[in-house]
């Protein structure tokens, strides 16, 4: 199973001119070998560019997406790592949503497919990404 990054989702909802056709090669690779998944931070982060919940189920659904939810051991690995960013010099106050989506993935033993991996690799080294570098 792979847990797929809110920019994946995002390149392929808007289009982007830049990362539209990896993204949706991707997803589409990824979906036709094993299940694709997103979390609730996923979704939340998705669902700023939309107006309602059925714009963004009418999106999710070209894809099958199992929906997980963040285990307990995620939220405290995701709080460790947001500690070890603070005291590298990190600025911002509030957990960010990459370390609950990293943490999810890696207590959960899943593949990430982003297209944004340094905070991942730097945080969660053991984490199998899928990326463009």
């Amino acid at each position: 199973m792979v847990l797929v990054d809110t920019n994946v989702l995002i390149d392929v909802a808007v289009e982007d001119p830049v990362w539209f056709g990896w993204s949706g090669k991707q997803l589409a690779e990824l979906a036709g070998r094993g299940p694709l998944a997103i979390n609730p931070i996923v979704y939340a982060e998705f669902s700023i560019h939309f107006d309602t919940v059925e714009e963004i189920e009418e999106v999710l659904s070209a894809f099958r997406f199992e929906r997980l939810q963040i285990p307990w051991k995620a939220a405290f690995v995701a709080g460790k790592a947001f500690k070890r960013y603070r005291r590298r010099g990190g600025k911002r106050a509030a957990p960010l949503p990459d370390f609950f989506i990293g943490a999810h993935a890696a207590v959960a033993g899943l593949a990430l497919l982003t297209r944004d991996p340094p905070r991942f690799r730097e945080y969660f080294p053991k984490l199998t990404l899928i990326s463009p570098d």
